[in-house]
């Protein structure tokens, strides 16, 4: 599913038009990205927990070459299902 498709079944689920689903995806997704930048952490209740993840810095190889690389500290995004999620899939 992308986000078309998303917006397309938040439109059939709400009987709104195309772009107030689409707002509504928007405004949830925009939510989203503040509050895990805000408070490093957005849980939904049923659905899951976004949250940042520091990566240390570590040793790795390029590929091509087989030299050795220093690869930086670096965050990213990480989403946890919750349980009900997990054991509806």
């Amino acid at each position: 599913m992308n986000k078309a498709d998303l917006v397309a079944a938040v439109q059939n689920n709400l009987d709104e038009s195309k772009a107030g689903a689409e707002r509504a995806v928007n405004a949830v997704v925009d939510a989203i990205k503040v509050g895990v930048k805000k408070d490093k952490s957005v849980q939904v209740v049923g659905f899951g927990t976004f949250s940042i993840r520091k990566r240390a810095a570590r040793m790795g190889r390029n590929p091509q070459t087989g030299e050795a690389i220093k690869i930086k500290a670096s965050k990213s995004v990480a989403f946890k299902p919750s349980k009900t999620f997990k054991d509806m899939v």
